[in-house]
Parts: structure tokens; sequence; C-alpha cells
């Protein structure tokens, strides 16, 4: 019996496969080394730029030069560490329900309404919460939560595991509620616009119904112009023209006055590493909000542009690692938080060069602050956990990647001499080649190694078999000019005579 078997797989699925048994697909490591790559060039900027900016603020503190980035790095690699221990040992999975999310979330809730209460205020702000000498800001972590909470109610609703009434209910609950106490107790529009972001692009990748979808944007849109009243529409006649800001351009226009000196002292290749003259006490918050002026100033328009060219490619990798998700909600998961991520980056590179009314956000990666790196690095280890996910065979997958087609030949030449245990099982019926053929045409489990874990083992009867075929290829060849029995000459005698 001649059997001759063909794996017909298309190339994503031999690519999957392939993956599965020896490493991971171009089409998915490329954009998770992307990724790892652009955030950690971002932080080492991040770093060697917070020393640069904030020298000469600690030594009129009396501080040691190294206690503001000597705290980045701190941050910087706990966050490290905790993107790892999210992206390695906690499946995106758990953010869909469950106890892990509600903790999360939970956590993250208390948090946001302990702040009016305990909350510390800095520079006119009560949004942080001082926990062993550290100041916690909760609305860098609470945007990470209502973000997932969107994801997970989208998912649901989406998949029928609940219906309208549940859907809009568990939407108020966990979106709707903490945004708008978020906006009203902290005043905070900038995390709130950047939440929003987050939220519609969710709603975007999870297919929401358009028709539903622009309203929705313009309601957001016409009560986001409301929130302009009061203080806000002065901070907006500011940007427009800074040096009418009732004190000649030393009021509320003098920040936004300083960025543009650093920028315009800068150029293309910036007055170099260190030389900065407006962090010389010229330009408040020079080492947070509006760290990218200095870096505008030192390294130029060419570090300008470097910048913003690694938070595109933070922006391409992550919307590549949400286009090759599993399902659905890591889709919407790895998509909503990229682009939040990158939003709010490109928010306070837009507020430091004057195309935006300050918003007092912070750059993601490179801004000090210890909340902000790690909000930042842990949305990395979530991005990266949908990654790591994608390159898992589901059973039904496995299932089909072992299918084999089989064509069977039973007109097989027979001669005299063969095997004695083939001329067994061709005077039982065929029963043994019958089986065998049963055993060959069901999928086997795939072992570690990528290969059937059946393959290995090799029956007896097989290998009698293969050399009860080797000899008659071997009597085939030397028996050509002989004449068989039945007076026939050559193959087609034994053919015609074996042939059932």
């Amino acid at each position: 019996m001649n059997i001759h078997s063909e794996k017909r797989h298309d190339e994503p699925d031999r690519m999957r496969r392939q993956a599965d048994a020896r490493g991971v697909p171009a089409d998915i490591m490329m954009p998770r080394v992307l990724l790892v790559v652009a955030s950690f060039l971002l932080v080492l900027v991040g770093l060697v730029m917070v020393f640069s900016a904030s020298t000469v603020e600690t030594i009129s503190q009396g501080d040691s030069i190294f206690s503001y980035v000597g705290k980045q790095a701190l941050f910087a690699v706990a966050g490290a560490i905790g993107a790892f221990i999210i992206a390695k040992f906690i499946p995106y999975h758990v953010w869909k329900g469950g106890l892990g999310f509600r903790l999360t979330w939970g956590v993250c809730a208390l948090l946001l309404l302990a702040v009016p209460f305990v909350g510390t205020e800095i520079l006119g702000a009560k949004r942080w919460i001082l926990i062993g000498g550290f100041s916690l800001q909760p609305t860098e972590f609470a945007k990470i939560a209502i973000v997932l909470a969107a994801a997970k109610v989208l998912y649901d609703f989406r998949n029928e595991f609940t219906d309208t009434k549940q859907a809009i209910v568990s939407s108020v609950v966990l979106v709707v509620l903490p945004v708008a106490f978020l906006y009203k107790t902290q005043s905070d529009m900038g995390s709130a616009a950047i939440i929003l972001v987050g939220i519609l692009t969710a709603m975007w990748l999870g297919e929401f119904p358009m028709k539903r979808l622009i309203p929705l944007v313009v309601v957001v849109g016409v009560v986001g112009v409301i929130g302009l009243a009061g203080y806000r529409s002065d901070r907006i006649s500011v940007w427009l023209n800074p040096w009418d800001d009732g004190e000649g351009g030393y009021g509320t226009g003098y920040q936004m006055i300083r960025s543009f000196y650093a920028f315009a002292e800068g150029g293309i290749f910036g007055v170099g590493l260190g030389n900065s003259r407006e962090k010389f006490l010229y330009l408040p918050e020079a080492e947070t909000d509006f760290i990218f002026s200095i870096i505008g100033e030192e390294l130029g328009l060419i570090g300008a542009l470097f910048v913003i060219a690694l938070f595109m490619v933070v922006l391409f990798a992550g919307l590549r690692i949400a286009h090759h998700a599993p399902d659905n909600f890591g889709c919407m998961m790895a998509g909503s938080l990229t682009v939040m991520l990158v939003a709010q980056a490109f928010l306070n590179m837009a507020c430091a060069t004057g195309l935006l009314p300050t918003t007092g956000k912070p750059l993601p990666f490179i801004s000090s602050g210890g909340s902000s790196i790690l909000a930042s690095l842990f949305m990395v280890g979530l991005i990266m956990s949908v990654s790591v996910g994608s390159n898992t065979l589901t059973p039904h997958e496995r299932r089909r990647n072992d299918l084999n087609v089989i064509r069977v030949d039973d007109q097989r030449p027979r001669v005299r001499g063969a095997n004695e245990d083939d001329k067994r099982n061709s005077r039982g019926g065929g029963l043994r080649s019958r089986a065998q053929r049963v055993r060959a045409a069901v999928p086997t489990r795939p072992s570690r190694g990528g290969r059937s874990a059946n393959s290995a083992r090799v029956s007896p009867s097989s290998r009698s078999e293969r050399r009860s075929r080797d000899a008659v290829r071997a009597r085939e060849e030397r028996g050509r000019e002989r004449t068989p029995r039945n007076g026939t000459k050559g193959r087609e005698g034994v053919s015609e005579r074996s042939r059932r």
C-alpha cells in the first residue's frame, strides 16, 4: 500500500505553527521589538533630560544634583519590572472580568475617592496623595482601569454576554461616573480628554455602530465646550496671545513665553546637551510639564523630531499588536491603550509648542514624576501581554494544522517472497492496512517540538512493511527480464498476477 500524505496549510497558519514549535513569527515579533526598543529609548532620553533640566533647581534647593534623576531611575526600574511581570505572567484575558479586573478597578476608584479628602495640593491643584514620602497621582492609574472597563463592556455586549440594559448600567458605573467624578473633583480636563480618546478608540476598534458613535462624539464635544467656561476661557485667551495676560507677559502667559524662547534658542541643532539657559529658573516646571521645551533648546529641532519619531514608532507597534490580537478584546485593549498613551504625549508637546492651551499633563516616559513613568510602563506591559497572547494557538487551530490529506493506492504490485506479515495481512482481508489508514486519517497530537507525537513511535509491523516494500523494489529491478510462471514478462506480469 502506497500512502502519500500532503499538508495543505496557508502561509499564516504555517508561520504560526512554526512559531508555536520553535519561536515567534516576524509579523508578531517585529512590533513587539519595536515597542520595547522605542520605550527603552524614551526612558533613556527622559533620564538624561531630567538630569539636565533639574540640576540648577536642585542646587538652588540645596539638594544633590542626582536627587531628581535618582528617583526617576528608581521608578523606571520598578515600572520595567512591573511591565515584564504583566506581559509575561498575567494573560490579558484576566482583564475581561473576574477578580483581577475588579480588584484593579476597585483600588483605582478608592484612590480617586480619597483625593478630595486626603489629597495634597501642589501648584494650585489637589491631585496627589502622599504615601511614604512619595507623591502618588491616582489619575495616571485610573485612566488605565477606566479604558479597560470600557473595552470589557463593549466585548461583553458584542459577544452577547450582556443585554443592552446591562451594558448601559455597566458603562455608567464603570466608565461614565469615574470620568465625571475625576473632572468635577480635580478639575482635570486634560486627563478627562485623554481618557475619552482611549474610550472612543476602544469603541471604534470594537465596531461600535457609527450611527451611534457619531452623535456620542458630538455630545462629548458640546460638553467639552461648555466646560471651557470660567478660568479655562481666560487660559484660552492667554494661549491665543500670551503677551496679553494683563501683566505684560509676566502673569499667566509667562510660562508659554519662556517655552517659546527655549525653542527659538535651540534652532535646528540646539545649544548642546546641558547648556540650556531657560532651566536657570526662567522656565517653570522645566523638568516636568515643559521638559519638551528643554529638549528643543538643548537638542534642537533634530532632538525634538527624534522624540516625536519614537512616539510614532510606539503608535505603529501598538496598532500592529492590536491588529494581530487573537480576539476583539485584545484588539480594543492594545489599540486603546496605545492611542491614549501617544495622545497624551502629543498633547504635552502641543502645549509646549503653543499649539494647544496648557493642560499640565506630563510627557510619558520622559517627564519627571513617578506616577507618570509607572503608568506609562504598565501600559506597555499590558500591550505586550496582548502580543504574547497572539502567538498561542487555540485547540481548533492546532487540530486544523495537523490535518493530513491521504491518498491510498490499494493496487500495489505483489510478488513472491514478500514479508510473511504482509502475506498474513493480505489473507486477513487487509484489516491491518485498513486500521493503519484509519489511524493515519486521524489528526495526531502535536508534541513540544512541533512534530506529531505518534510519528516518533514506529511499530514492528510498519518496519517490516517498509522492508517488504524495499525488497519488492529490489526484486522488481532484478527481475525485469525474468519470465514469471504465468507466462508474462517484467513488472506487468507480476502486477497482473498479484492484483486483487
